[in-house]
Order: C-alpha cells, then structure tokens, then sequence
C-alpha cells in the first residue's frame, strides 16, 4: 500500500473531493456506479449467489446500494431492494446497508431505526456500504444505532470512523476501493490524518551500518523504581532490542541487583539520591530518557521529570511520570522545551488534560497545549504532533491487553528516538510494530513475548 492510500479523510473532506470531481468531469452518477459495482463485485468474490436483500437510503449510499443491487441481479443473485419497509428482509441469507452513509450528523429514529433492529436480530452477514448506517465517520460514534458489519466497501480512501472504536469493531473487514477521481484532484489533496503503517516512516526507519559503533545508535536511559521493578525492565529490553546501542538502567541501591541480576545486556547503576540522577544527566550521550514505568508517584518523580526535560534531550514519559502530574499539568507542558512524547491511557490523559469530545480531536488539542507528541493509548491509539500530524493505529489485537505491553511500547519509542528517529515519527513506527508483532504471536501473549519476537516483524516488515 503507498502512503496516499493511508491518507484518512473525514466526510466533510470526502464531499470536497467529490465537489471537486464533478467540476473536473467526473459526475455524482458517473461515480455512484463505480461505487456500486466495486460493491457488488467485493461481494461476489466472497459469496455465491443466493436471496440478498439492498437497503436504500434517499442519498448518494442509496445510489450505491440500487447499482449494487442491479448489478448482483445480473450475476444470478435474487435481489429485492427496500427503501424503508421491512419486508425485504423475510428470506435474506445476505443483507446490503446502503441506508446511511459516513457523513450522517443525526441519531437515527423511527422507521429506519427499526429497520436496522431488525437487520441485527437476524444471523446474516451484513455488507454495509461506506461505513455501517448510524456510524459516524469522522469520529467512529454510534448515532442512536448501527448493526455491525461483517464486511464494509468503502470508496477513495477511509475514514478517521473506520478506525476509532466502537466503528473499528462494527465495520469487521473493510475493504478499501479506489474511485476514478481525476488526477487533477487528487493532486490538491494534503492530508494530516493517515492510517500507521510501514510507508508513512520506512525510510527513516534506522538501520544498523556496516561502519557504526554502539555509540551512533544512541543511549537509553531509563529510571527503575523500588517496587514495580518489572516495568522499568521491560521498558530497557525493548529499548535495546529495537536498536539502541546503549541502555542504561538507574535504580534505587535496595532492589539494584534484582535488576542487575536479570538485565545481562543492560547498565545497571544504584540511584541512592537526587544527586545521582542529574550526574547521569550530564552524559549527553544519553540522548533518550525513559521515566514513569514502576518510578512511583509523587515529588521526587516530578523533579527528576523536571530535570530529564531540562536538558532538552528527548524524554519518554509514561505511567506514573504522567500520573505524578495530575493537577499540575500546566507545570509540565511549561518544562517541555526538546523532544517529548507522552504516552498516556486515557485514565492518565484525563488526569492530565481534562479534554473532552472524540479521540483524535482531544488527542491533537492536547500535543498542541503539551508542545509534545501525544501517544493516546488504546485500540484505536491516536498519535498526535503539536503541529496537527495525526495517525491512527489499526493494528492491535485485543490480546495486548495485558501487563506490560505499554512498558515495552514505551522502549521501543525511546530506542527508536535514541536512534535519530524523529519523535512522531518514532511514536508511530513503535506503535505499529508493537501491534504486529502480538498478531503475529497470537493467543496466550505476554508482554514478554513482544521483545522476544520482535526480530520476526522485523525482519519480515522493515529488512
């Protein structure tokens, strides 16, 4: 996939392409029955002809749905097509939403919500057309209602709702297809939303050269704390196997040799007070800084955030650096003067920010208050850059819900950023790689098994 087909537009940003289609020579009409037949045939590639009922809406999905239906007709299916009643439905083994498209801005009611009950009480595949009716795409909310997709056909590129939760898990496979919009105008798109994948950083992915030393490949440093000692140790072993060419672990002198005796790669150094720390601060070499993971709240982990990001080399925060925070954001972001992400869950972002309103708007208003880039966690992670640049991540499985997988996410970043890579750009690569590679281990996932296996995605994805 090339990096254009990543690019995500809202419906809003859709309906200025089709605006601006038209102007070029490419009718509504002309376009509509593009759309229908890439609807029918994605159907036909995975179905065989059997008793189909098409809901229509009154707009331009309708349109779609009627094309797709004549089309199926043709190829020996038996279609009816409803525009509102329920009868269609009686004998479906297949049903077609082509009732609502991605731009709907209203709940749905009445008789077109009691069609979509009676759509999701029925055990058929349903093919929704653009995005499941009652979805909003430009955000993934529900509007009143929406019966899950097995399969969603969408047109030109995606839509931010396809990715962001609850919509990623009602549209189940989207497939996207391509629309004959003039090259004139796909010439005047510039998007700031992408999807992550390899093609939007893969060439600033770093790569060890024949000529270079551990020193180039940069120096994590990472701060342990006296309980949570797994965290912090996660956190060194995925920085150093992303890469960096150095890590350093500081930790407090009583639980200084659980971690040495368990990091065989890795400097481990007793932190016995303040004063230690900013002396391990004055080695510019240690270009990437890791706080938060096991550290422990409260105001000694405040300084020593204070003074990481005072030497205006690139920070990490994560966790309990976050947390330490709370009601004194405004503390933070005034620090932040070099390269810094945070990679909150939205607990902690809450505490933070206090935003409110859809993912990835909260997540591009809070990388613009921070000066930092924002890495807002989830299924459906929104990566965010105080000048606007957003991804959203598609690929994670719901087995990295367990403990510790944010602690190596939150290494590979630094290891990736200690390495030259930018921080957006670091945030991003790290994110999809950490999705890989739990699909690719499958069931039974530990957080462990990330920095384990890591090697594979590499290998296959980024050699």
């Amino acid at each position: 996939m090339e990096r254009n087909e990543l690019a995500l537009l809202t419906p809003a940003e859709m309906a200025e392409v089709d605006r601006l289609a038209a102007r070029e020579g490419a009718s509504p009409d002309f376009l509509m029955a593009a759309a229908g037949r890439a609807v029918a045939a994605a159907i036909m590639r995975r179905w065989r002809p059997r008793r189909v009922a098409v809901l229509c809406g009154p707009g331009n999905n309708g349109g779609d749905g009627r094309v797709a239906a004549r089309a199926l007709t043709e190829a020996g299916f038996e279609v009816r097509v409803a525009e509102g009643g329920l009868e269609a439905l009686e004998g479906a083994e297949l049903v077609v939403d082509a009732l609502f498209g991605a731009g709907l801005s209203r709940p749905i009611e009445g008789d077109a919500r009691a069609l979509i009950e009676a759509v999701m009480a029925r055990p058929v595949p349903v093919v929704a057309v653009d995005v499941p009716s009652g979805l909003d795409g430009a955000t993934g909310r529900v509007l009143g209602i929406a019966a899950p997709a097995t399969l969603t056909v969408t047109f030109f590129r995606k839509k931010p709702g396809h990715l962001l939760l609850p919509g990623r898990a009602l549209c189940g496979e989207v497939e996207l297809v391509d629309l004959p919009i003039p090259e004139s105008v796909r010439a005047r798109l510039t998007p700031r939303l992408f999807e992550n994948a390899p093609p939007l950083w893969r060439e600033v992915f770093p790569r060890a050269r024949l000529d270079g030393h551990k020193y180039q490949r940069g120096h994590v440093l990472v701060l342990g704390g006296a309980v949570m000692t797994g965290a912090a140790r996660l956190a060194a072993r995925a920085a150093a196997r992303i890469g960096a060419g150095l890590v350093t672990l500081a930790a407090p002198p009583t639980v200084w040799p659980v971690y040495a005796a368990s990091l065989t790669g890795t400097i481990v150094l007793p932190l016995a007070g303040d004063d230690d720390f900013a002396r391990l601060l004055t080695d510019a070499r240690r270009n990437a800084i890791i706080l938060g993971p096991g550290a422990g709240t409260g105001e000694r982990t405040r300084a020593q955030v204070l003074a990481a990001l005072g030497t205006g080399r690139a920070v990490i925060l994560d966790a309990d650096a976050l947390t330490s925070f709370a009601g004194e954001s405004e503390t933070l972001f005034a620090a932040i003067k070099g390269p810094a992400i945070l990679t909150p869950h939205e607990g902690e972002f809450a505490r933070l920010f206090g935003e409110s309103g859809d993912k990835l708007t909260r997540a591009r208003g809070a990388a613009k208050r921070a000066g930092a880039v924002i890495l807002l966690k989830g299924a459906d992670t929104v990566i965010a850059a105080p000048d606007g640049r957003a991804v959203i991540n598609g690929n994670a499985p719901p087995t990295l819900a367990t403990a510790g997988s944010g602690d190596v996410l939150t290494g590979l970043i630094a290891g990736l950023v200690a390495q030259g890579m930018d921080p957006f750009a670091a945030a991003s690569a790290a994110c999809w790689i950490h999705g890989a590679t739990a699909s690719a281990f499958g069931p039974g996932l530990i957080a462990e098994d990330l920095i384990d296996h890591l090697p594979d995605i590499l290998r296959e994805h980024l050699a």
